[in-house]
């Protein structure tokens, strides 16, 4: 099942409501809440997808971006080491989401900002210190993520704070799936050209693992997001790119490039 979180107007209404709504072929069916928090019950309102105004970001984390880097061994070849035998966990704020077609906007401070193509999965219910045989009882679903660097600042600074932090640099969408086939592929084009393939198998830390790893250290909380790495192929970006990462069986999340104004 696919959950989208969309913007449209009502033709009673002059102003644009956001809502959450069931993919149904070339509809949504419009959620009556929240499902992480209301359930599954509709209104009984369908909106054609020619009618939605945008696809926002599915999910706005409550409390954080937990990511994990270097999770696939020729990604961390490629970054000059080997794979770490624990998670490598860093965070990144709230504020760095953003949807469907929203544009990342290229720091000033940066002179390298490159394209990371991830799976995100959703927390869907309180976890703390959960066994990796657990984990799925705290997956609300999966969503496609681009964990955008400056990779310049992330080597400069020596932590990845400001390199993976700025604003924009969280691109999420653009649905939430809540089932994954454990062997889709992950793909990233820029501009059409194909820079990074993997199955999400490939991984070195699973997301049982990661979940139990990350909720032995801190509580996760509905609605925290979790980046369960890159593979291979991390390149720059420069404004007037466009960067797509496909998760097969999950959508295609696709972004501009953009110097701010």
């Amino acid at each position: 099942m696919k959950i989208a979180r969309f913007s449209h107007t009502r033709p009673s209404e002059q102003s644009p409501v956001i809502d959450y709504g069931i993919v149904d072929d070339d509809a949504l069916v419009v959620l009556a809440g929240d499902p992480m928090f209301s359930g599954f019950d509709t209104t009984g309102e369908r909106v054609p997808l020619g009618q939605v105004g945008s696809l926002l970001a599915p999910v706005i984390p409550r409390s954080k971006v937990v990511a994990v880097g270097k999770n696939y061994r020729e990604h961390a070849a490629e970054m000059g080491s080997e794979a770490p035998g624990e998670p490598l966990l860093f965070l990144k704020p709230n504020t760095a989401v953003i949807g469907l077609g929203d544009a990342i906007l290229l720091p000033p401070q940066s002179q390298q900002v490159e394209y990371e193509g991830e799976l995100a999965v959703v927390i869907g219910k309180i976890a703390r210190h959960v066994p990796a045989e657990r984990a799925a009882e705290h997956i609300f679903g999966y969503t496609v993520a681009n964990d955008v660097t400056a990779r310049d600042l992330q080597k400069s600074d020596g932590q990845w704070t400001r390199a993976k932090g700025f604003d924009t640099f969280c691109p999420l969408g653009p649905v939430i799936e809540t089932e994954l086939n454990p062997e889709a592929f992950l793909r990233t084009r820029v501009n059409g050209e194909l820079k990074q393939e993997a199955r999400i198998s490939e991984m070195v830390h699973d997301i049982p693992s990661i979940i139990a790893y990350a909720s032995s250290v801190f509580t996760l909380l509905p609605g925290d997001v979790i980046l369960t790495g890159t593979p291979a192929g991390v390149g720059p970006i420069v404004a007037g790119d466009t960067v797509e990462v496909e998760v097969e069986g999950v959508g295609s999340l696709v972004n501009p490039v953009r110097t701010p104004k």
